[in-house]
């Protein structure tokens, strides 16, 4: 993990798609008038004609999105996850999944790093609403090397994915040579006194929690579960015979997310405890990005709290 290297996976998913777009022409960009906050902006400014803003329509823009795809194209539609999984949820349900459209709804600004904005602005709920849904992937990257190939991997399914980005720069963990498979997490270790699930923007303070304890001669195991649906059945089985405590922490709320995706494997194949880290039935609050993260217990002092207690 390079610390010293940081990068907000937002801009990680704008580089990505001007690549995508070079290569392919299929790809078209849809943005509801945040393209210089979703970084789709920089798709726009190398494709211009295949760039659409439709303004503060998200239902609109989702809606134009899945008549592309009939027509062979394979939309991106992006927007802040508050705004896409919450203002455009009936349209990604009946006109994008219901049809199983190739449609790729992209959530930048999840979680609570979205800061200073505040609640309303702090999406908690869209792994829930995604994962819910009948033909939805749901990929959550942990860094730009991640986003880039997350991004490109979406373009060859054949179906609606949400991808979910972080507004908050956070540290590169992968090499560029890095190889990632669809549907399989990626554990770090192989310590048998836990495992710690994490996704997204939490991998990171998963992994310094990791490196303190090894510090104590305490060893762990840490899965990037990049992929939230479909989950890693098999990684997360092996993890939970092999290892003493189970922990899932996700930048999100503890209901319906990464946690109880968890929670749903375990209590139909190995029954076990898990402790699930992350916003517990509240809305969020306005503040400096890290400092909320304090407030809400997802920090890298906490898991090691949780591992130890």
């Amino acid at each position: 993990m390079n610390k010293d290297l940081k990068i907000a996976t937002r801009q990680s998913f704008g580089e990505a798609l001007k690549e995508l777009g070079d290569k392919n022409e299929n790809i078209v960009v849809f943005d509801a008038d945040l393209a210089g906050a979703t970084k789709t902006g920089i798709f726009k400014k190398a494709h211009p004609d295949r760039f659409f803003d439709i303004g503060i329509a998200e239902c609109n823009m989702v809606g134009i999105a899945a008549g592309m795809a009939t027509c062979g194209k394979i939309p991106y539609a992006a927007s802040f996850a508050a705004f896409i999984c919450g203002r455009a949820y009936d349209q990604i349900r009946a006109s994008v999944c219901y049809p199983n459209l190739n449609v790729k709804i992209c959530g930048t600004h999840s979680g609570l790093t979205v800061g200073e904005d505040g609640a309303t602005h702090q999406m908690l709920e869209d792994i829930s609403l995604m994962r819910v849904l009948p033909n939805m992937k749901v990929f959550s990257p942990s860094d730009d090397i991640q986003t880039k190939w997350a991004v490109e991997e979406a373009s060859k399914i054949n179906g609606p994915v949400y991808l979910r980005f972080s507004r908050l720069a956070t540290p590169v963990i992968y090499e560029n040579e890095t190889t990632f498979e669809f549907g399989k997490g990626v554990c770090f270790g192989t310590g048998n006194k836990a495992t710690v699930f994490a996704t997204g923007s939490m991998v990171y303070k998963a992994l310094e929690a990791k490196e303190l304890l090894e510090k104590e001669g305490i060893n762990i195991r840490v899965v990037d579960i990049w992929c939230i649906k479909p989950i890693d059945r098999e990684l997360v089985i092996k993890c939970a015979k092999e290892t003493d405590k189970l922990i899932s922490i996700e930048d999100h709320s503890i209901y319906g997310g990464l946690g109880d995706a968890i929670s749903d494997v375990l209590i139909e194949n190995y029954p076990k405890k898990l402790i699930k880290m992350g916003v517990k039935d509240s809305f969020g609050t306005s503040g400096k990005a890290l400092e909320i993260l304090e407030h809400y217990g997802l920090t890298t002092e906490k898991i090691i709290e949780n591992i130890k207690s």
